[in-house]
């Protein structure tokens, strides 16, 4: 039997000028270009199995994602030294593979992460964002008050069903940890937001930064955005915030190696209310 070797992969993004992560039909994504190059460099279907942390939309972008894929362990034992380098050198200017090692065949990208962290950058300038920043900052119309979002996120923090923020899945439950929400500015003045939770649901981050604005410019109470986590289907009053804010900027695994197989295990159990 062939032996393999399971490498990972630490991939940042410019999602301007991608239809998403996951690989389409005639569309371009993150994952089409790297499978692509990966192959101009190693031979077609050499690598297998590319897995990734979290399948960012159209638009998001990353400097902290996570894949991994498997290659036979006689190739990657001829090429490590120097695939970073000629990965780089044909890789398109949006996207970059930053770091690639081997790890134990039980890691898995996906299934062995505790947590994402995303980022979303808002101005409330009245001049709007700076235009070389424009792919990665939302400008918002109205002022924001940087107290009313921070107490809009508190309400928002702990395991709860997101139904309410969430596109829904057939068998997929919207029950969710979110372990941090919170909101700073910059010494430039932007508004940043930090939402970090052991998974999250599609559209799930963009709609709580939606509900969030709608509470810091006062058009809503801020009690608002958690008052909605009652329900149990999408809600309708909740605006999907743009895509090019946000971007995924870590992903965690265990300390231990020897965890990422128990890690995968627990993840891949279906999530229940903790009262069940």
């Amino acid at each position: 039997m062939d032996e393999w070797t399971r490498v990972r992969l630490d991939v940042a993004y410019d999602g301007t000028g991608f239809s998403g992560w996951a690989a389409q039909p005639d569309r371009r994504t993150v994952a089409g270009v790297l499978v692509e190059t990966v192959d101009l460099v190693l031979g077609a279907g050499t690598a297998s199995g590319l897995t990734v942390a979290g399948r960012t939309d159209a638009g998001v972008h990353a400097t902290g994602q996570v894949c991994h894929l498997d290659l036979p362990a006689e190739v990657w034992r001829a090429h490590e030294g120097r695939l970073l380098r000629r990965l780089a050198r044909l890789l398109p200017a949006d996207v970059r593979i930053r770091a690639m090692r081997a790890v134990p065949a039980t890691f898995d990208a996906r299934f062995s992460a505790t947590f994402r962290r995303y980022e979303y950058r808002v101005t409330d300038a009245a001049w709007g964002a700076d235009p070389l920043r424009r792919h990665e900052i939302l400008a918002w119309p109205r002022a924001l008050e940087l107290g009313r979002l921070a107490a809009a996120a508190a309400g928002l923090v702990g395991e709860h069903d997101f139904a309410a923020y969430c596109r829904r899945k057939e068998n997929a439950t919207t029950l969710r940890e979110v372990t941090r929400l919170d909101w700073h500015r910059d010494t430039d003045g932007i508004l940043v937001a930090t939402v970090q939770a052991d998974a999250f649901c599609q559209a799930m981050v963009r709609s709580l930064v939606g509900a969030m604005l709608v509470a810091g410019d006062g058009r809503r109470p801020v009690q608002w955005p958690a008052g909605l986590l009652t329900r149990r289907e999408r809600s309708s009053e909740v605006t999907v915030a743009p895509a090019h804010g946000l971007t995924l900027v870590a992903v965690g695994y265990p300390d231990d190696p020897a965890e990422y197989a128990r890690r995968a295990e627990t993840t891949r159990r279906l999530r229940v209310p903790a009262e069940s």
